[in-house]
């Protein structure tokens, strides 16, 4: 299926895994591109010599085209885009809109540019410093995210800007890649999908806790970190959302104890981190502590398997989600899916 994502890209189908940290990883990545779609590799929680070894191993285990995630805000961010351009990684990724002059930067070197954005005003800021598409995310999506619905913020987007425009949030098969293509959109982007596939590094207890998830069970948030968080209503996010300030600082501070010790960080780099982390928001101490231990709190369920500790990201669609094909399968069974729910509708006349 070709659409001006597959064109501006190289990959067959129009589709794309999300760079979600400690999830997006080589394995994650190859395994999407030798599918034919579009992997994400997920960066911010590498360094900068992690990020040369997993950009070189994805190309030894695939000759397909994949991207690589960026923080836009990130000190080293241009380090990471030299790493980049030499090693001939073809898209880059944003969470946060990267500044006029590294879309500038990359796109002279012949990367493609593909930031993310939340909202409409976004889309149209980026569109005019240069980017080449953009993936907009509904509410529905998991991590950081908006309280406005694909369905509403998509189609907004596509008469927004002339660039082509991927869907993100509440997408897991044939029928939504339809869906999404019906309102303008040039392919899809999943996360949670990808994330419960057999190529995913997942702890199994982790894939199973997904799986075992209704829509019910996915919730939006603030009590983590200060911003909107769309995850699994866990122990932790349960007794984060009752608790008290008092409560949730003692809290906070224990696990920030043992996150340090794991992390290495100073307590200052940490609040400094979490800090960073506020865009201007009025956070409570408390969430200042878990902004800044964020990742650490991911990593413990996505690496370490600790569904009693960490943070499980994760976008509504867990709820309606049974198995864990691999990659090839998933990819294969969106596009029959899509050729299928295609052929079904009426013509006119």
């Amino acid at each position: 299926m070709e659409t001006a994502l597959t064109k501006l890209t190289g990959v067959r189908y129009p589709i794309v895994q999300t760079g979600m940290g400690w999830v997006a990883g080589p394995r994650l990545v190859s395994a999407t591109a030798n599918a034919g779609a579009l992997g994400i590799l997920a960066s911010a929680t590498m360094s900068v010599e992690q990020l040369r070894a997993a950009v070189r191993e994805v190309k030894s285990r695939t000759g397909a085209p994949f991207g690589v995630n960026l923080r836009a805000d990130a000190a080293d961010a241009r380090e990471r885009v030299r790493i980049m351009v030499e090693e001939g990684v073809r898209v880059a990724s944003f969470a946060l809109a990267p500044s006029r002059d590294l879309i500038a930067e990359l796109k002279d070197a012949g990367v493609v540019v593909v930031p993310s954005v939340g909202a409409r005003r976004h889309a149209e800021k980026v569109a005019a410093w240069g980017a080449d598409a953009v993936i907009v995310q509904g509410g529905e999506g998991g991590g950081h995210t908006g309280d406005v619905a694909t369905t509403v913020l998509l189609p907004q987007v596509v008469d927004a800007v002339e660039l082509p425009v991927v869907a993100a949030g509440g997408f897991h098969d044939g029928r939504g890649l339809v869906a999404a293509l019906a309102y303008g959109a040039a392919g899809i982007a999943m996360g949670t999908r990808f994330l419960l596939t057999s190529d995913s590094t997942v702890p199994d207890a982790v894939k199973a806790r997904y799986l075992a998830a209704s829509v019910k069970d996915v919730t939006l948030t603030t009590a983590v970190d200060g911003l909107p968080h769309r995850m699994l209503r866990t122990e932790m996010v349960a007794a984060l959302e009752k608790a008290g300030r008092v409560r949730a600082l003692a809290q906070a501070v224990r696990r920030a104890a043992g996150f340090r010790k794991v992390s290495g960080l100073s307590w200052a780099a940490m609040v400094r981190d979490g800090l960073a982390m506020r865009h201007g928001k009025d956070l409570a101490w408390s969430q200042v502590l878990l902004a800044a231990n964020t990742p650490m709190l991911l990593k413990a369920s996505m690496v370490e398997g600790r569904t009693d500790l960490g943070v499980m990201a994760s976008g509504q669609v867990a709820g309606v989600i049974e198995d864990l094909p691999s990659c090839e399968e998933l990819v294969l069974r969106v596009m029959s899916e899509a050729a299928h729910v295609l052929r079904a509708l009426p013509t006119p006349g």
